[in-house]
């Protein structure tokens, strides 16, 4: 299933997504407990043409095979607290693993704290079990034959190495918190899930390396990219409430220090891009 502009993906520059193939595919739903989704993009840029693609991602590690002019060929994305750019040069190939919060625990050694702000090569040493995983998902040859080699072998790893209650009760949260990103009130998390707020911070924190307001902001984000890009003749303060900002403000003040633009800034990047600047 193509990934659409109009999608919350992260892609800051939505209008690539055409130029890289980008596609869902869905996991098998015995592996919903690790896997959130698998997505493949493949690219041929002309000689000499550099894209410097930026990232809101999701609070979520990212695993992935790689391909052509690619720094590493098996890697793992843990989460940034900023916006973070990719240069894209030549032709190249990406089958990604986004995990949900309980999958790093489940399928690996590395911590998410080992991962902050990091990409990683998964060479010799780093990180067997992920890399094992990894390297079998590489050696089937197309994106779907990749996507059920990586279902096995998740099942695999749940039947040795369940997730323990805690990691299942942060890919709740996780959830809960991508419904709400719409929604200005609703029933406190902690009462929610009948547990303590302690209870959840520690789940966040073991599973993502981050608490629940810093997992809501950064989905409020993602969000917010998708509607400046999509809805150019939305105004920005109904865009603020919508997605539970206090107001304009707020909303510029989080995109200006996640992105390095204000929304409005974005807006007029993304209409000089398409050749329809006022």
């Amino acid at each position: 299933m193509r990934i659409r502009p109009d999608e919350t993906s992260g892609v800051l520059h939505p209008e690539n997504l055409t130029r890289y193939a980008a596609r869902w595919i869905d996991p098998d739903p015995a592996v919903r407990d690790v896997v959130d989704t698998y997505w493949h993009v493949r690219w041929r840029l002309d000689e000499g043409e550099v894209l410097d693609q930026t990232i809101v991602d999701l609070p979520a590690v990212t695993l992935t095979v790689e391909t052509g002019d690619v720094p590493a060929g098996l890697v793992v994305t843990g989460l940034h607290r900023r916006a973070w750019q990719r240069r894209i040069t030549g032709s190249g190939d990406v089958f990604a693993v986004r995990l949900r919060p309980a999958g790093l625990a489940v399928l690996g050694s590395l911590r998410p704290h080992d991962l902050a702000d990091r990409t990683v090569a998964l060479t010799d040493g780093v990180d067997d079990d992920l890399r094992t995983l990894l390297t079998g998902v590489a050696a089937a040859s197309t994106p779907q034959d990749r996507a059920r080699t990586a279902d096995a072998l998740v099942a695999d790893r749940l039947r040795a190495n369940p997730p323990s209650v805690v990691h299942l009760l942060a890919n709740h949260v996780l959830d809960e918190l991508r419904s709400r990103a719409y929604r200005r009130t609703g029933t406190p998390l902690a009462e929610h899930f009948a547990v303590s707020e302690r209870t959840i911070q520690r789940a966040l924190s073991a599973t993502l390396g981050i608490g629940p307001k810093q997992a809501a902001r950064r989905i409020r984000l993602q969000e917010a990219a998708r509607a400046v890009a999509v809805h150019d003749d939305d105004d920005l303060a109904r865009i603020a409430v919508q997605l539970g900002y206090a107001d304009q403000a707020h909303l510029t003040s989080d995109f200006r220090t996640s992105t390095g633009l204000t929304p409005g800034a974005y807006r007029r990047q993304l209409q000089r891009q398409s050749g329809n600047a006022l």
